[in-house]
């Protein structure tokens, strides 16, 4: 197989700093809706990159459960080797990619659990077995064997019922964002990319501050 030889030409759309809306919230909201009205099949997962204390990197994909100006929300056991890191390094990297429309949204920021409320109130939305699953894995350890697992799953579904409570380890992860990256395929690779940062590196504007909106060399 040439898997040098696999390629495709980006033909679709272009994106020019001077027209992007002011608020890059608004700007993803506008490229997510456009992603959902596509059908595109996932168009909330995406690419979670973390690095432990020592700065060793990892990643893996994850779903999107919610946004607002305050950032990007995601679930899952904060005992998991994510949760680890995010301890250990309270920072994060989010991708987005739906091929589909030839786009990809980068977000960087910092990263803080969600209040128990929030926690609350997500965890009972979702469907009974996803809840008892919350509290049989112990997710990122070895597992010796799938049959343990369901045979915990069984157990836990007999003792906590039809409205289980959250899992005390089990929470929610916002990403605050102190960046973002626009990218809209073109022809030839000269992809077009527009940034959006604080004017203080590493950090959001603050009050009554605009974003700095600029365009990236492909």
């Amino acid at each position: 197989m040439n898997i040098a030889g696999i390629r495709s030409e980006y033909m679709r759309a272009t994106l020019d700093e001077r027209e992007v809306a002011r608020d890059p919230f608004a700007q993803f909201s506008s490229w997510f809706e456009a992603a959902v009205k596509a059908e595109l099949p996932g168009p909330n997962a995406m690419c979670l990159a973390t690095a432990d204390a020592a700065g060793a990197p990892d990643a893996r994909i994850v779903l999107l459960k919610g946004f607002d100006s305050r950032g990007f929300v995601f679930y899952t056991n904060t005992l998991s080797r994510k949760g680890r890191e995010l301890a250990a390094n309270p920072r994060a990297s989010l991708l987005f990619f739906w091929g589909e429309l030839e786009r990809q949204v980068r977000i960087e920021g910092r990263v803080q659990l969600v209040s128990p409320a929030e926690a609350d109130e997500y965890y009972r939305s979702r469907p009974l077995g996803a809840r008892i699953g919350a509290w049989a894995s112990p997710q990122s350890e070895v597992l010796p064997a799938r049959a343990e697992l369901e045979a915990t799953i069984a157990d836990l579904t007999r003792k906590l019922g039809d409205d289980p409570q959250r899992p005390p380890h089990w929470s929610g992860y916002r990403v605050a964002p102190h960046a973002f990256e626009f990218w809209q395929g073109r022809a030839s690779r000269l992809h077009d990319r527009v940034r959006y940062r604080g004017a203080t590196h590493g950090s959001a504007p603050g009050a009554g501050q605009a974003w700095i909106i600029e365009r990236l060399a492909p």
